[in-house]
């Protein structure tokens, strides 16, 4: 995981979960062993014991974008929910992933977590964006839908943006495979995946808090016959990555948008500045 910013990032208000355990979030989807009577056995006691939550981590970033204003990149990456057995771990563990900033974001809910510094409780701020790869989508794919599901109808957040593209809806057609029955809207979808398997989903997510109104956004999966398209059509394995870009442009203090951005727009190939 990256963050890049032109915005002055406080380092000193910084807060990463790398190290809390799952073990230690309150109903944790914890594997079972199929073989044995004893219920959510599939790692050891010793093994939840060193077991983060996170498969990378998850970060508070604050970024100040004025004196008056700043927005909290709330960024993780879980782990795919896939290459596991009937154990589930890895879907299991997506779940929770996805689901701590649900926690995160609710005072109540959020006792429990403590940050890698050992602070403890949830989210202090007031503008965010939840932004990264979160490997789910809301409807399709084999995830466990509920934790995403949630989170981008979470009463604090504006999910009423989706970005979309015109490549996206061009290759689930042109594909097939798993994407002929997904029920999602393939505009939507952020990451080309084996089309015998998962086919292609909506992955990669900026879900903004209320108040900030959205002027623009997109996904970069432009259609095969744009002079770009070289950067995402192709065998695999593809030729950049099996996701696409996701981008939302934001009027932070809730002012208008400049003109020519407009929300309800299919959502251009290319990022706006």
């Amino acid at each position: 995981m990256a963050v890049l910013s032109n915005y002055r990032i406080d380092t000193a208000a910084v807060r990463t979960f790398r190290k809390f355990l799952w073990r230690d979030m309150p109903g944790a989807l914890l594997p079972d062993d199929p073989a044995t009577p004893a219920p959510n056995d599939w790692y050891s006691p010793e093994m939840l014991g060193v077991l983060p939550l996170s498969s990378k981590s998850h970060w508070d970033l604050p970024v100040i974008v004025t004196a008056k204003f700043t927005l909290h990149l709330l960024a993780s990456h879980p782990t795919p929910p896939a290459f596991d057995g009937p154990e589930d771990r890895n879907g299991r563990r997506n779940h929770d992933e996805v689901r701590f900033w649900s926690d995160y974001l609710a005072p109540k809910n959020s006792r429990y977590l403590r940050d890698d510094a050992g602070h403890a409780g949830g989210f202090a701020g007031k503008a965010f964006v939840i932004m990264g790869d979160q490997n789910t989508d809301p409807v399709d794919g084999g995830s466990l839908h509920d934790a995403i599901d949630a989170l981008i109808h979470d009463a604090r957040i504006d999910g009423s943006f989706v970005p979309q593209s015109a490549g996206a809806v061009e290759a689930s057609a042109a594909q097939g495979g798993a994407n002929s029955t997904q029920q999602g809207d393939p505009r939507f979808d952020t990451a080309d995946f084996n089309d015998r398997v998962a086919g292609n989903l909506r992955v990669d997510y900026l879900l903004p808090s209320k108040g900030m109104r959205v002027c623009g956004g997109g996904v970069f999966w432009p259609g095969r016959s744009d002079p770009s398209a070289r950067l995402v059509w192709g065998e695999a394995p593809p030729p950049s990555s099996d996701h696409r870009l996701v981008w939302i442009d934001v009027s932070a203090d809730g002012a208008q948008c400049r003109p020519g951005n407009d929300p309800t727009a299919s959502g251009p190939s290319r990022p706006g500045r």
